[in-house]
């Protein structure tokens, strides 16, 4: 017989019951972050991140082009040319650049990825034969070798597009401190293909071209499941973006630390060398845990988030919204400044429009001429070329982070004619690590945007001040601690540079004509290469065919004097460089300010 059921113990238990959905519920609504968290995880927020950490690895391992000086005297010892026919080589590289405009007119018809696998087998098929004539499996003509560095060159720009163009799919509202990051890691490839390659066969630089033709594609493979993945995202709240935010901040923190990993320690034989590169690949693997970091947000909200917020982008200042405001903003103090100007009042705001002065001084001729009214009007190719201000920025560039790049091409040859051939891995390194370094100091002028505001073209000024003294340096003191300090120095100033130039753009000539506008401005790069490896070569032989270096059909140079008026010559021009910045912050000061003062009026209504 079953026992009889007490009413009152049944009534006891249904009440337990409701008590205890009760505080399931009231625990749940203490916690709409955290729900919130895990339902934007689960409906494919996550993908995003792994399609970042995809794009890391892109960047880190095809910025090939940053290795040449590793391998360029075998190859001019391969192929019996001159210091001049050298450049040649390097210049085609760089003039790879020039033709960007091809990878965006590929993805106007072609998917992304098919894209991303183009730009693979170019470099596979560009520096894959360069490695055959190097290795004397088959012989080309110069004029072929030209052409596969020209090839090999034109894949970067097309790697370097694909990683822009996830980046603004997939973060669309922290797109800047995306790119940024990204971008910083081009700088690490020839530290991590100089592992690789110590890694593999020390003794081997044709190695490095080996690496150069097939790790890009194996990066791609790897790459391919997250960009074919990608999410479909809605727009995110505030809180979601202010998340986003904190976690690019530990990213970029990983970041640095994966610099200095590579900066100091160094291999001395093939088992260290295996050990760090494998190091180093879990450094790049790591950023995947990124959701883990999602998931405890609240407790880093609690104990870290609240004490380093950031307010704004770090690589792109102006975004739409403020962009619009600060248009409504400018309409209206020009209204008024007009009205002021009329009635005879002299003491308005100052619009930075070109006012009519008597004095007719030249300095203030240049000073005032056309200059920028404020920030992120668009500009289209001829009236961007009608601008003072882009020749002031395209003179910096072209007389700071160009001639870095081409100083980092000669490595190779200046280590030589120093007596440091096998110093050359570790100049690379240096230069390699400090450019990432440069690179991720580019996000100063937003991290430090609260609690001190600077143009950002007043800091291009500053970040173009190294490179004018290591070539001082070098010129006066060539021993091997100042060769070092030299390389570390012009690493730094020209990775900062490479890093800015987008956000610069963006800010000086219109957000939405960036792509057509940087395209125009890095034309300074393959011309640069052009006519300042062009000089230093001609000096370079020069002394070499007056030398008893001289050997068979090749030139060798050897001696101090190789390089010395070289160094003098482009420390001249560098500080023409750092001259054009400080007059471009000087016109473009008023525009900065007169934003930054919109901008926190607007939040402060």
């Amino acid at each position: 017989m079953r026992p009889r059921r007490d009413p009152e113990r049944r009534k006891f238990i249904n009440t337990s019951k409701q008590g205890k959905l009760a505080v399931e519920g009231e625990a749940h609504r203490r916690l709409p972050l955290v729900r919130f968290v895990f339902r934007i995880i689960m409906e494919g927020q996550s993908r995003k991140w792994m399609i970042l950490v995809a794009t890391i690895w892109i960047q880190a391992f095809t910025g090939t082009n940053f290795d040449f000086s590793a391998y360029s005297s075998e190859m001019k010892e391969v192929l019996g040319v001159s210091q001049v026919q050298l450049n040649y080589l390097a210049t085609a590289s760089d003039l790879g650049k020039a033709l960007g405009w091809s990878s965006g007119l590929a993805l106007m018809y072609l998917p992304l990825w098919v894209v991303m696998f183009m730009a693979a087998f170019m470099g596979l098929f560009g520096y894959g034969l360069q490695w055959l004539v190097v290795r004397n499996i088959i012989a080309l003509p110069y004029f072929v070798v030209f052409l596969l560095c020209l090839l090999a060159g034109c894949s970067i720009c097309w790697f370097n597009t694909i990683c822009f163009v996830l980046c603004i799919q997939n973060f669309p509202s922290n797109r800047p401190l995306a790119l940024s990051l990204t971008v910083s890691f081009n700088g690490v490839s020839a530290a991590l293909y100089n592992l690789a390659a110590k890694a593999l066969n020390p003794s081997s630089t044709a190695l490095y071209l080996l690496l150069n033709a097939f790790i890009p594609l194996f990066t791609s493979i790897a790459a391919l499941v997250p960009i074919l993945r990608q999410p479909s995202l809605d727009p995110l709240p505030l809180d979601a973006i202010r998340l986003d935010q904190f976690i690019f901040l530990l990213l970029n923190s990983l970041a640095a630390i994966t610099g200095l990993y590579l900066l100091l320690l160094h291999a001395m034989d093939s088992l260290a060398a295996r050990c760090l590169f494998g190091g180093a690949l879990f450094l790049l693997v790591l950023p995947l845990g990124i959701p883990g970091i999602v998931y405890a947000r609240e407790w880093f909200h609690r104990t870290i988030y609240s004490s380093f917020r950031l307010e704004g982008s770090s690589f792109i200042l102006v975004d739409a919204d403020d962009l619009e405001l600060h248009k409504e903003l400018i309409s209206r103090e020009g209204d008024l400044a007009n009205k002021e100007a009329f009635a005879g009042n002299e003491n308005g705001l100052t619009l930075g429009i070109t006012r009519q002065n008597n004095t007719g001084g030249c300095c203030e001729t240049v000073m005032e001429r056309d200059r920028l009214v404020m920030l992120g009007e668009e500009h289209e190719a001829r009236k961007l070329v009608g601008r003072l201000d882009f020749w002031l920025y395209y003179f910096a560039y072209l007389c700071g982070g160009t001639i870095g790049l081409v100083y980092s091409n000669n490595l190779g040859q200046i280590a030589e004619s120093l007596g440091q051939i096998s110093k050359t891995s570790t100049l690379i390194t240096i230069y390699s690590s400090f450019s990432f370094f440069g690179r991720l100091l580019s996000a100063a002028p937003d991290v430090l945007r609260r609690k001190f505001y600077f143009a950002r073209t007043g800091w291009l000024a500053i970040a173009l001040l190294p490179t004018p003294i290591a070539f001082f340096l070098l010129a006066t003191t060539v021993n091997e601690t100042a060769l070092h300090a030299g390389t570390a120095l012009i690493g730094l100033s020209s990775g900062f540079i490479f890093a800015a130039a987008v956000s610069m753009t963006s800010e000086l000539f219109g957000p939405n004509s960036v792509g057509i506008n940087h395209n125009i401005l890095i034309t300074n790069i393959p011309i640069g290469s052009l006519i300042y490896g062009f000089l230093s070569a001609l000096v370079y032989d020069s002394h070499a065919s007056s030398s008893l270096a001289a050997m068979a059909d090749m030139l060798v140079c050897m001696g101090r004097q190789c390089y010395f008026f070289t160094f003098v010559w482009w420390g001249c021009i560098s500080v023409v460089g750092l001259a054009s910045s400080w007059v471009l912050f000087l016109r473009t000061r008023p525009a900065y300010d007169r934003f930054e003062q919109n901008r926190t009026s607007s939040m402060l209504y």
